[in-house]
């Protein structure tokens, strides 16, 4: 896979590019990433990628000329390729959505800036519109690297342990059972002794306990798309009790 970030600020994503996981990822060879300043497609002495809006308002606009042309050089020839622009009006991103862009050969990034973008940038250049949350940024570099990164990771051979990708966090749309590491007992806080009993049944089942649990707590949202078994609606049932008591 490659994933291409069209970004005013590359040295922020070179940055990015080079560490931790990604990083490791790029210099193995296991993923592709690049990324592509719009500013290297204007052709005015002051090489201006923003303008003023039409009918009025605030700030200024990124053009569409050049981000156009900045998506048309990175194209790839691949059998399946995403175009995103990331801006608050777009779907959210979530995990499932990390999974479908996974499937890709080549995911292309757009990042606005300044007041936003020309619109023709959304309806006729990507093939549409992710936002990372109800929130504003001051530009799109932050949601690009994040949706980069989420995507990563769920390529085989990118985590350095196969299950990892699996047990995190909204992979099965439940959060993840707490984990612990030496000491056992750190400032009077003991780590479950179950933990630390070697039995792995009983490990499994006080995980999938803590898991339910948490998101039961935290998001009990998430719950509606779970893949719960009869086993884990039973938990919940006592789960749940126990919150009222």
């Amino acid at each position: 896979m490659r994933i291409d970030i069209i970004s005013l600020f590359p040295e922020f994503i070179e940055a990015f590019y080079g560490h931790s996981i990604i990083g490791r990822a790029r210099a193995a060879g296991l993923m592709e990433f690049d990324v592509t300043n719009p500013r290297c497609f204007t052709y005015d002495r002051h090489r201006m990628v923003d303008d003023t809006v039409y009918g009025g308002g605030c700030g200024m606009l990124m053009k569409a000329g050049p981000l156009f042309a900045a998506v048309e050089a990175v194209r790839r020839h691949v059998p399946k390729r995403r175009v995103i622009f990331m801006g608050p009006a777009g779907t959210q991103f979530t995990q499932a959505k990390a999974r479908e862009l996974a499937a890709y050969d080549q995911i292309i990034l757009i990042c606005g800036h300044y007041e936003g973008v020309d619109y023709r940038v959304e309806t006729e250049l990507a093939d549409e519109t992710v936002s990372v949350g109800d929130y504003i940024l001051t530009g799109g570099e932050l949601p690009a690297m994040l949706v980069a990164d989420a995507t990563a990771r769920m390529m085989p051979g990118v985590l350095g342990a196969a299950a990892g990708a699996a047990e995190d966090s909204f992979a099965a749309s439940l959060l993840e059972y707490p984990q612990y590491t030496k000491p056992a007992v750190f400032r009077n806080l003991a780590v479950p002794e179950v933990l630390r009993g070697g039995d792995h049944a009983k490990i499994a089942a006080w995980r999938r306990r803590a898991s339910l649990m948490r998101t039961a707590k935290v998001r009990p949202d998430l719950l509606k798309e779970a893949n719960l078994s009869e086993a884990d609606e039973a938990v919940l049932t006592e789960i749940e009790r126990e919150m009222k008591e």
